[in-house]
């Protein structure tokens, strides 16, 4: 009997030794972040895989959001798509109109039976990737804002105040003025000409960039930048940088790299650029609000978001969904949540993050890192919750086609407006044509 029982227990250890290890259901994520951003993803994906054995995040770096997003758009044709794709702000239009290729966010989270209430992420977030009947499409992910950063040993070696950042246009120009003075040969610079100097500066100012509410109110949208206020902006650009206060340094945020460095001493861009600032720069900063003119009634109003947001895409399997599910609750967590907003600089995406970080005292050690929040919790207008058209990131380029002729002095800032709206409008009535 002892040989007997012996054999079954041995068959029991082997079967046991060689049963077949299921393995983890893989979540493919393409997404756009690079340096230390990208080890920010990668983090959030490991501690998500760790927090559980069912499914695997694996996050993939497919380049510039430019370039991930025309490959997933080509792996999609192919049949092989990514399962979630982080896709920036002005690609939001394209992903609506693409519907055979999404699964809202909606849909996925009810399929992965996961608490799920859009009320609980900051409205301004969550209301630019809603669709007209109230569903939300996307996931908000890394979201940020049009801020302004400034060098504060710079500053102080120019004689202006380092804990007194310009709020005004014309604060700006004099401080440049100064920091030159001081031999500073990059005072000003801006990331994402656009999206800073024209689409924000609308919002802030409370003046459309473009008709039917930026786009919200339809594909009928057509640009609205050749105004008064528009000219006066940009011909002042235009005097900066012919002084030498204004340094264009390329498009995107190529110019994000010279302010780390301290080749530039004060720069718009977004909020999300604070991580790289914090880590790797060799000067104490600062970050101040989005400059405005204080003669503009209604100024400042509030900024319009940026960043990206993580889009499900269709024809996966059920457990694929209910994976991406559980790590986007993950994500929601306000604990994580208030983590990685604390770490980038990109805003809390949900109201319990913010009330956490506030709580802890974040904001009060690090001063400045609540100026993007309380830009985008301010109350939104029609002219102002955001800028969501067709063919942006053409529309995009174009800009900075345009805009570059002004910073060298080769074209009128009228003239560039003018081609602005003109080429934008093509763009707009191409991709209204199409969507029909």
């Amino acid at each position: 009997m002892k040989i007997k029982h012996l054999a079954i227990a041995a068959t029991a250890v082997f079967a046991c030794v060689h049963a077949p290890a299921y393995a983890a259901t893989e979540i493919q994520w393409w997404h756009s972040m690079g340096g230390a951003l990208g080890e920010w993803v990668n983090d959030l994906a490991k501690e998500f895989n760790a927090s559980q054995s069912e499914y695997k995040v694996v996050p993939t770096f497919k380049g510039s959001y430019d370039e991930s997003m025309t490959a997933a758009i080509a792996a999609f044709r192919a049949g092989n798509a990514p399962d979630v794709l982080q896709v920036f702000e002005v690609g939001t239009a394209t992903m609506m109109a693409s519907k055979g290729a999404i699964k809202p966010v909606a849909e996925v989270m009810k399929i992965a039976g996961a608490a799920f209430d859009p009320k609980a992420y900051v409205p301004a977030v969550a209301g630019y990737y809603t669709a007209p009947k109230g569903q939300m499409l996307s996931f908000p992910f890394n979201s940020s804002t049009t801020v302004f950063h400034y060098n504060k040993d710079a500053f102080k070696a120019a004689g202006l105040d380092t804990d007194k950042p310009p709020t005004t246009w014309p604060e700006v120009a004099s401080a440049a003025a100064k920091l030159k003075a001081a031999g500073h040969k990059c005072p000003f610079t801006t990331s994402w000409v656009s999206w800073t100097q024209l689409e924000s500066f609308s919002a802030w100012h409370n003046v459309l960039f473009a008709t039917q509410n930026n786009g919200f109110g339809g594909t009928g949208a057509r640009i609205a930048v050749d105004t008064p206020l528009h000219l006066r902006h940009i011909q002042n650009l235009a005097n900066m940088a012919q002084q030498g206060l204004f340094v264009y340094k390329g498009r995107g945020n190529s110019a994000d790299a010279t302010f780390v460095s301290g080749e530039c001493a004060m720069m718009t861009g977004s909020s999300g650029l604070y991580g790289n600032v914090k880590r790797n720069a060799k000067f104490a900063s600062g970050i101040g609000s989005l400059p405005y003119y204080p003669d503009v009634t209604g100024a400042p109003q509030n900024t319009v978001i940026g960043g990206a947001s993580l889009w499900v895409l269709n024809g996966k399997k059920t457990e694929v969904y209910k994976g991406i599910g559980q790590f986007f609750a993950y994500l929601s967590k306000p604990e994580v949540a208030a983590a990685s907003h604390q770490r980038t600089g990109y805003l809390p995406v949900t109201i319990a993050a913010y009330e956490l970080t506030e709580k802890s005292g974040y904001y009060k050690q690090n001063p400045g890192t609540d100026v993007a929040v309380q830009q985008m919790i301010r109350k939104t207008t029609d002219k102002s919750r955001g800028i969501r058209l067709g063919n942006f990131v053409q529309i995009r380029t174009l800009v900075d086609e345009e805009m570059e002729g002004v910073w060298s002095g080769k074209t009128q800032p009228k003239a560039a407006l003018q081609a602005i709206t003109k080429r934008g409008n093509e763009q707009l009535e191409r991709f209204q044509k199409a969507n029909r």
